[in-house]
């Protein structure tokens, strides 16, 4: 809805995701800033190694971050709230599914992922928290039947509730101006990145 939200989504969201890190139970392997070394290899160099993106640096996250994610699913014209919440849900598990739960959601047809026209004029007309509600309740739902739930599911479940907290605040603030981010839990991120 304004630049205001996606910087205050982006500094949440470089938050939750922390630092470089390469989990042997993570599927998306060498990750930095929350970038795994797929994305990488497709937005930035393609021969990328887990040394490549452990020297990622910030501010090529933030491009990919801005132009993948927040561009690619439209959310400087999604609703206060439900575009921090599209936004952190297609980071997290694909723009591919954030763009299907948000059609769902909105009781339009799932059969593609892309945010149209008609997705961001029903988005407009829906009551903002309940389908932030709706987004973050089919996300969690998607999260628990992950097998890594038993190894990632508490930051996961702590990271759902944040966001879900955080965009029903925006949503309830809609015509007013962004609010202060709420705190993020330090406990669940991989690192704590300074944010320029």
């Amino acid at each position: 809805m304004a630049k205001a939200t996606y910087d205050q989504a982006l500094r949440r969201l470089l938050l939750h995701e922390g630092g470089y890190t390469n989990h042997p139970d993570d599927p998306g392997g060498p990750t930095n800033f929350g970038i795994t070394i797929y994305d990488y290899r497709k937005y930035v160099k393609p021969g990328a190694t887990a040394a490549d993106v452990k020297a990622m640096r910030l501010d090529e996250a933030k491009a990919i971050y801005r132009a993948k994610y927040w561009d690619a699913q439209r959310c400087d014209e999604l609703p206060a709230g439900v575009d921090d919440a599209v936004f952190d849900y297609g980071v997290n598990s694909g723009i591919g599914r954030s763009g299907k739960v948000l059609r769902r959601c909105l009781d339009l047809p799932d059969n593609t992922s892309i945010v149209t026209d008609a997705v961001v004029a029903a988005a407009k007309q829906a009551d903002a928290a309940r389908l932030v509600s709706a987004i973050c309740d089919e996300r969690l739902s998607f999260l628990k039947s992950l097998k890594t739930w038993a190894v990632f599911g508490r930051g996961w479940g702590q990271r759902v509730a944040e966001v879900r907290a955080y965009s029903l605040q925006l949503a309830a603030q809609r015509t007013a101006a962004v609010p202060e981010a709420a705190p993020v839990s330090q406990k669940i991120g991989k690192g704590v990145v300074p944010v320029a």
